[in-house]
């Protein structure tokens, strides 16, 4: 009868890793509801040419600030309403994710980029490669970002791929703050030195080893930042020195919108709404792979 228990209790299998982590995302309601939103979000961008009832770059003065279908002159026709050139609004919110995505994506991983791989280097390494690069990350800190993007998207010229290079070349900071504040804490760890004597190179060291044990830490850092690139352009676009005209961005639509905000609100709103949704979503989802990718979430 003991045997017979003994079998039956070893025969039982251990979850793979794969089917805890699923586990522990079903359980972070946090992070269901903002995957439930970036995708809703991610889904508008990809569909926008196939769903979008117009062209948003068509205009028609005489459909100038028709309201949107809440409102007693509403009409289907143009569900958001249009704006004050007659474009539809509904069109032009869909195809503004696509800029949002696109800058938050893109910014992210050009800081990303650049922040690890500097942060990484001196949390390892140290010495004198750790004060070079500490230099350089307080010589960065010194210099407002909003400032800096400012003066030089208004030299050089307000393009797409200007807005997101300067901006990718401007926040990777708290990458590398972070991520040589945690690898500094790895960098002594046992499986770290069992690397090392067993003759593992310095570059298989810190991708290999190091990398995926500072990833929680790097994940939260990459939602922050690419939620604080996305608020970012708004703001360059709302104070006209960021993506520019005709684009539907939702900063700029904010910004074309200011002038009729007493009077059109909806105007304002409605990007506004879709621009905080979108950041909520995206801090929402950070916040809930920083938990379930913790080591003391993982028992």
């Amino acid at each position: 009868m003991t045997d017979a228990v003994r079998a039956d209790t070893f025969d039982v299998a251990e979850p793979s890793a794969a089917t805890r982590m699923w586990r522990r995302i079903r359980g972070h309601k946090g992070l269901l509801i903002g995957l439930g939103l970036f995708g809703t979000i991610l889904a508008i961008a990809l569909l926008a040419p196939l769903v979008s009832p117009h062209d948003p770059y068509d205009q028609n003065l005489n459909n100038r600030l028709v309201p949107p279908i809440w409102y007693e002159r509403g009409t289907w026709a143009h569900p958001f309403g249009t704006d004050n050139l007659g474009r539809d609004y509904l069109s032009r919110t869909l195809y503004g994710a696509q800029i949002s995505l696109l800058i938050g994506i893109s910014v992210m991983l050009i800081s990303g980029t650049i922040g690890t791989a500097l942060g990484l280097a001196a949390g390892y390494f140290g010495g004198r490669v750790d004060m070079a690069i500490t230099f350089f990350i307080t010589t960065r800190l010194a210099l407002p970002v909003v400032l800096v993007a400012l003066a030089v998207v208004a030299m050089v010229g307000g393009t797409l791929f200007i807005v997101i290079a300067v901006l990718g070349l401007l926040k990777w900071d708290r990458f590398a703050v972070v991520m040589r504040s945690a690898t500094q804490q790895v960098r002594s760890l046992d499986y770290v030195a069992a690397a090392e004597a067993a003759g593992a190179s310095r570059l298989r060291i810190i991708l290999g080893e190091i990398l995926p044990n500072v990833a929680p830490q790097l994940i939260v850092v990459a939602t922050v930042e690419a939620a604080s690139a996305i608020l970012l352009e708004a703001a360059l676009s709302f104070l006209g020195l960021g993506v520019q005209p005709p684009l539907p961005s939702w900063g700029l639509m904010i910004s074309e919108a200011k002038n009729f905000m007493f009077f059109s609100f909806w105007l304002i709103a409605i990007p506004g709404t879709a621009l905080a949704v979108l950041v909520l979503a995206i801090n929402m989802i950070g916040d809930g792979l920083r938990d379930v990718t913790a080591p003391e979430g993982r028992s």
